[in-house]
């Protein structure tokens, strides 16, 4: 698991001490990302599984050079019926891309 610092409202990476962005300004909140390596076949489940752990709070896809291809913010109100548009992008992202990279923001326990 990688810990890494990032802003979560530009998404800069941070240093691990830092309280505000020094790129918005934004406070930082207490939060943790981890990356996951998973072949496209393998996306749409695994972020169906990722979003059903519940403390997920942003899912970021890139593909294999590291470019972000969908964000998906992870709120109560995107399960069901909002969640179903990220599913087809990531159908679409799955048809093109053969390995991708989730990056999951989590939410720390205060």
């Amino acid at each position: 698991m990688i810990t890494m610092v990032y802003c979560m409202e530009c998404g800069k990476e941070l240093s691990e001490d830092a309280r505000y962005c020094s790129k918005c300004g934004a406070s930082v909140k207490a939060s943790e990302w981890e990356e996951f390596q998973v072949s496209a076949d393998d996306l749409v489940g695994r972020v169906k599984e990722l979003i059903s752990e519940g403390n997920v709070s942003r899912l970021i896809v890139r593909n294999e050079r590291g470019d972000s291809l969908l964000e998906i913010p992870v709120t109560v109100g995107v399960i069901g019926a909002l969640f179903v548009p990220y599913l087809a992008a990531l159908g679409a992202i799955a048809a093109l891309a053969t390995r991708c990279t989730i990056a999951v923001e989590r939410r720390l326990p205060v």
